[in-house]
């Protein structure tokens, strides 16, 4: 087992894709450690869809103005959605599960990066949940929260430097 202190900062968002597939069981590990995240008393409502189809994947890559084209490129992308109304901290357990996918991803060797989808838009002002819920049809109390684009990363990229830590945003007993 990868020690958690590397995972961390070996971890980086990157949005080049190689060409190679992911096999079944690192996208089932993938998808077990986000049914494994903690959630707020243990309600459990996010939901997710994993999508391999290529041309599935190319209509989400167009679900906001900027910042999710290259999605095209991964080989899986995850929508890590949640419910609003049964569920009002939906935001916080849907993140904490997409950051733990990305940390189990990241452990397998695999590149992942977040595309946020909740309060984005298309050019035209067309809200993103309802271009994602409408390719991925999903249940109109479902939101997607984010994608998470997932794949044998394309290039190398560096480990967090330990010396730009920002410590001074540390704050002990008050501000």
């Amino acid at each position: 087992m990868t020690d958690f202190k590397d995972i961390t900062k070996q971890r980086r968002s990157q949005r080049e894709f190689a060409p190679q597939e992911m096999d079944g069981t690192e996208l089932e590990a993938v998808l077990r450690a986000a049914l494994m995240s903690p959630t707020s008393k243990g309600r459990k409502e996010w939901q997710f869809v994993a999508i391999d189809d290529k041309a599935t994947i190319d209509k989400l890559a167009d679900c906001k103005e900027h910042g999710s084209h290259f999605i095209r490129h991964a080989p899986v992308v995850v929508a890590v959605c949640g419910r609003p109304a049964a569920d009002d901290c939906w935001i916080e357990d849907c993140a904490i599960a997409a950051v733990t996918m990305q940390y189990q991803a990241e452990e397998l060797g695999l590149a992942t990066c977040w595309v946020q989808v909740r309060g984005r838009s298309l050019a035209d002002g067309t809200p993103s949940e309802q271009v994602v819920g409408g390719i991925l049809g999903l249940p109109a109390d479902v939101t997607p929260l984010c994608l998470i684009a997932i794949g044998h990363g394309e290039a190398t990229c560096e480990p967090h430097d330990e010396d730009d830590l920002r410590w001074e945003n540390i704050h002990i007993n008050q501000y």
